[in-house]
């Protein structure tokens, strides 16, 4: 692990927007980090206001989207709302469908089936349209590389609108409207949205057009909030302000169906990493265990009865789901071990028998075990499908282009992917894999990174401090929770290794033994470490704070991150 302080800030800022907002200058510094150097900017990162979205008509092909629902509903067409799978795309077509039936009653949902059709628009999905007359389709978190499949669904009259966020190809398809931030003539100022972000900006326009008030879509924002955290998109701009107030949507209002999830929780606010934590993996595994229809029936359904009993169900998906990753994810390790592969620049490997619903889950595990960018393959009909994952600065997508005479049809971004080839070419791929990544990762990104944002002395951290970090969050990528390091610290005698193996560190830390300012510090995973802080040795921690809730008590803790001598 290799531990990297961020930039001092610049002094000046720090202490004007101390002075300006009236708090720590200390807290002023973490703030001007994130480029929060401003007053007006401060407001907007503390209160950020749903009248900074931006204009939803400046996206590309926006109006052409908007025209041609509208001439959906006057010449009463049926329309057809299609998504992903996964959490982005159920959340999705829960928001899209749910919207448009509150003022029109032919909308149906599609969601592809995960083993029988694979990822995005497929063939089946626009024969059932073709079949039960649909004649558009609303595609979303999908579709901006389906050139084939929209000129398929062209001849046989159905149009289709794209709401998608990831890289487009040098083509895109002949659709009505593409609606994609990263399309390259797009000049939208935002371009990190979720799929479930750019479907929320066309019910935006939709409500612009029909001069309706903008309140009406705040009972959605609980699903863009969901669709953000479990993407794993920048938690800045618009998905700042959209997950700022879904929360508040989750945390005062939440629909019948996070309810049902929620209810057995003993938490009074829920944060984005309860979302990402709790309420996403249940969604998820709809999708990878049996249907995403599932999901979107249990993100529509009103009645908190019946989403109890889908909840329910979901919640056996989810159990089976943990039981597959974990031993898929000892069988993948046993075979980097047997394939002599523990020293590669890659973890590359596949079983037939895989479950195909689990090997993204399966990618992640592996890179904490091997730090490196991973693809976990299976047998799906008679091509290998694979999830991709990696590693912070390696940009895993533009590896697989450098790939591409290999490789059927891949998708994705940065740090996640998905592709399918043929089994022949299983083994030319493997290879030219680690061809690329040996020639163009740099060393450190093979070793994890914790970034800290600055050293605090323990006398510093109090119920106010903490509090005014909590008004941080949303946290997330590009506004990550803050990590601190306290160098030449004691146990103060507290510290054991604990959970069912001992694989956890609880210790109580202080500058010095006998000192009266001391925290509980927890270390998840780190129990290897436990020699390292006995018989009065000094160490350094790197962490974040939290609270701990432990018989009626709240108490500030330290969330270990890593330490060292």
């Amino acid at each position: 692990m290799r531990w990297t302080l961020k930039p001092i800030p610049d002094f000046q800022k720090q202490q004007q927007l101390a002075q300006e907002l009236g708090i720590d200058p200390f807290l002023a510094g973490l703030l001007v980090q994130r480029g929060v150097d401003a007053f007006a900017k401060a407001r907007s990162y503390f209160r950020p206001d749903l009248e900074e979205l931006h204009d939803p008509y400046l996206m590309k092909d926006m109006d052409l989207a908007v025209k041609r629902i509208q001439k959906a509903v006057g010449n009463n067409e049926n329309i057809l709302v299609y998504g992903d799978y996964d959490v982005d795309g159920t959340t999705s077509v829960a928001l899209m469908s749910t919207f448009l039936e509150s003022f029109y009653d032919r909308v149906s949902t599609y969601i592809p089936d995960r083993y029988e059709e694979g990822y995005g628009i497929s063939y089946k999905g626009i024969d059932f349209a073709a079949d039960n007359d649909f004649s558009l389709i609303i595609a979303l978190d999908c579709g901006v590389k389906a050139i084939d499949k929209v000129a398929y669904a062209k001849e046989k009259g159905i149009d289709f609108i794209i709401c998608d966020h990831h890289r487009p190809g040098k083509e895109l398809p002949d659709a009505v409207a593409v609606l994609d931030p990263k399309r390259p003539d797009c000049s939208y100022p935002y371009d990190e949205l979720c799929g479930c972000g750019v479907g929320f900006k066309l019910c935006q326009a939709l409500t612009m057009a029909n001069d309706w008030e903008f309140e009406i879509l705040i009972p959605y924002l609980d699903l863009v909030a969901t669709a953000i955290g479990a993407d794993i998109v920048p938690m800045t701009g618009e998905n700042r302000i959209l997950a700022y107030h879904g929360l508040n949507v989750i945390n005062t209002s939440p629909r019948a169906g996070f309810e049902a999830i929620i209810s057995n929780l003993n938490k009074t606010t829920l944060t984005i990493t309860d979302v990402v934590f709790i309420i996403a993996p249940r969604i998820n595994a709809a999708g990878r265990m049996k249907h995403g229809l599932h999901a979107v029936e249990l993100l529509k359904e009103t009645d908190i009865e019946k989403a109890q009993e889908f909840a329910a169900s979901i919640e056996n998906y989810n159990s089976d789901r943990r039981e597959l990753d974990q031993s898929i994810t000892q069988e993948a390790i046993q075979q980097i071990i047997a394939n002599k592969e523990e020293d590669k620049f890659t973890s590359v490997v596949y079983d037939a028998s895989w479950h195909k619903g689990v090997i993204g889950i399966v990618a992640s595990r592996l890179i904490e075990n091997y730090y490196r960018p991973t693809l976990v393959f299976t047998k799906s009909g008679d091509r290998l499908a694979a999830s991709a994952r990696s590693v912070k600065g390696f940009d895993v997508y533009n590896a697989l282009e450098q790939c591409a005479d290999y490789i059927e049809q891949f998708g994705g971004h940065m740090y996640a992917a998905g592709l399918t080839l043929l089994p022949e070419n299983y083994e030319k791929f493997k290879v030219r894999f680690e061809e690329v990544v040996c020639a163009t990762i740099e060393n450190k990104h093979l070793t994890p990174e914790i970034q800290i944002d600055a050293v605090l002395p323990l006398e510093q951290i109090t119920p106010k401090f903490y509090r005014i970090l909590q008004q941080m969050a949303p946290f997330g990528p590009g506004n990550m929770t803050p990590v601190f390091l306290t160098e030449s610290v004691v146990d103060t005698g507290f510290g054991k290794c604990v959970g069912k193996e001992e694989d956890h560190l609880k210790i109580k830390v202080a500058s010095k033994k006998g000192d009266s300012i001391a925290f509980n510090a927890i270390g998840f995973n780190m129990g290897s470490k436990c020699k390292q802080i006995t018989d009065g040795k000094k160490f350094h921690i790197a962490y974040s704070i939290d609270e701990n809730e432990w018989q009626g008590t709240t108490s500030l803790q330290l969330r270990l991150r890593d330490l060292n001598s």
